[in-house]
């Protein structure tokens, strides 16, 4: 009975300090947060973010199986694999933040442990004191049989005693070894994603390239408002200024396209008389208005909201838009559908990207590393702009209405 006291015992305690590491004697690694509520709401942040990525990825799915426009088509495409990618992202934010949660739920276990380990450690030296010295040495010492069967009478009534005090000890060491699964599966299921990732970032700078050789083909004029874009980089004095001159080129460029074209002749005979036998004009349908914004407006990455519309910047002045905190390298895609009228580098804003939408309303996106867009590009809402960056990624996004900074997030749905 004592031999079996205290090899459990001994098992216990080896187990209790097995609990520290992944069962090979290496520690775990996962992404630490400040506290576990602050873990459990970037969890849920981040299952939010990969079922909304999925419901758009689905939804240009659809759109791209249904187009019978080629370049609608490629548009579609291009933005539900933006979505797979931003999915993917947010399924690694998932398995990190599960994981940063095992990791603190254990570092407590591991506390409340550490309070009973010791009392055990020393109630098991005892019984291995007892359980080494031979029998045969009690009999020629006075006494000592007599006091070794007492103690085993002892032992005999205090282990049910030991056992039942033990029970929560033993349910606290189940719960580990449950925290050591659920760690694994946390590990597998984020190498699973960043390979993923992996995998359909590539697909997208495929696709990007393809389209870059496809417009080198069409030729011409997407060159020369490239370059028509850089010397307007080149020539503003700040960005208020760059958007000012773009939307200049936007406002003449929708001029000369509402420019009438040649009169059809009539095949009508009474109608080129204005006979009043011919029937009448159809009633004009309604238009949407001339002021409306997009219709379709979200966020160009998923993230952290770091700074508001209109809050203060270090230098005391009232920032014109949104700065947004993502993962490094994370997906940028359009926050709106329009046209890509400027990408490229500018001077204190690294690398940006301007889309111009519909009745004067213009959007900026600043913090890439790298692109997938071009200027001339016609975008929808999701379409890939490129990458955050991979040291310090934030992404900025404003939104103006004939060069006037509003609130973004009075827009977003």
């Amino acid at each position: 009975m004592t031999r079996f006291l205290a090899a459990g015992l001994l098992g216990l305690v080896a187990l209790g300090f097995w609990l520290g590491t992944d069962g090979r004697g290496q520690a775990q690694s996962a992404t630490r947060f400040e506290d576990a509520p602050q873990a459990r709401a970037a969890l849920e942040l981040a299952r939010r973010q990969a079922s909304s990525a999925r419901s758009r990825a689905e939804r240009f799915d659809s759109e791209a199986a249904s187009s019978t426009q080629v370049s609608e088509k490629a548009q579609a495409e291009a933005a539900a694999l933006a979505a797979r990618i931003q999915q993917a992202e947010a399924a690694i934010g998932v398995a990190e933040a599960e994981l940063a949660l095992i990791v603190t739920e254990r570092r407590l276990l591991d506390i409340r442990l550490g309070e009973r380990r010791e009392p055990i450690v020393q109630l098991t030296s005892a019984l291995q004191t007892l359980v080494r010295r031979p029998l045969s040495l009690s009999l020629f010492a006075p006494g000592s049989l007599r006091d070794t069967v007492y103690l085993g009478a002892v032992l005999d009534s205090t282990v049910p005693l030991v056992r039942d005090t033990t029970a929560d000890l033993r349910a606290e060491l189940d719960r580990a070894a449950d925290l050591q699964a659920e760690a694994r599966v946390a590990v597998a299921a984020r190498r699973a994603s960043e390979t993923q990732l992996a995998q359909r970032r590539t697909e997208l700078i495929a696709m990007a390239q393809r389209e870059r050789i496809d417009a080198r083909r069409a030729a011409g004029a997407a060159d020369r408002e490239d370059l028509r874009a850089i010397a307007l980089g080149e020539r503003a004095r700040d960005i208020d200024g760059l958007i000012e001159e773009l939307e200049q080129v936007g406002e003449l460029r929708e001029r000369l396209a509402a420019l009438p074209g040649p009169i059809p002749r009539p095949s009508d005979p009474a109608a080129a008389r204005g006979d009043a036998a011919s029937s009448p004009p159809p009633p004009p349908s309604p238009v949407p208005s001339a002021t409306a914004a997009p219709r379709i407006y979200r966020l160009p990455v998923d993230g952290r909201l770091a700074a508001t519309f209109g809050s203060r910047e270090d230098s005391g002045a009232r920032r014109n838009g949104l700065q947004l905190l993502p993962r490094s390298g994370a997906q940028v895609v359009a926050p709106g559908a329009g046209r890509i009228v400027f990408a490229g580098p500018y001077r204190g804003y690294g690398t940006i990207v301007i889309v111009e939408h519909a009745n004067g309303w213009t959007s900026l996106v600043t913090g890439l590393s790298e692109l997938a867009a071009r200027v001339g590009q016609n975008v929808v809402a999701g379409s890939p702009l490129g990458m955050a960056d991979l040291r310090d990624p934030m992404v900025t996004l404003e939104l103006r209405r004939e060069g006037e900074p509003v609130n973004p997030l009075d827009f977003i749905a």
